[in-house]
């Protein structure tokens, strides 16, 4: 996946730390995840990465609502939280 691949370079990712090493096999397995590490260490990239490459295999260019259904979902505290993830899926995701 050349564009995921170009994204992840692009935020300068060389290796993956220790949550992600652990959390990218178990989504790109298709389970649910549940994870928990110290600000900084890249927990979003650890589901995110793996869940954009899972998505984009069955990805369209449809603009109906009807060919998107929810296929996946994320769960934050904060309101706050909640845009930052986007902001940083929509990072890795263009």
């Amino acid at each position: 996946m050349p564009a995921l691949a170009r994204a992840v370079a692009e935020q300068g990712y060389t290796q993956p730390t220790p949550i992600q090493t652990q959390a990218i096999p178990v989504v790109l397995a298709g389970r649910d995840l549940l994870g928990a590490a110290q600000t900084g260490t890249g927990k979003t990239a650890g589901f995110a990465l793996p869940m954009l490459q899972r998505l984009s295999i069955k990805a369209n260019a449809s603009h109906s609502p009807a060919h998107h259904p929810v296929r996946a979902l994320i769960v934050t505290p904060t309101r706050e939280l909640a845009a930052q993830v986007e902001a940083d899926i929509r990072t890795y995701g263009k």
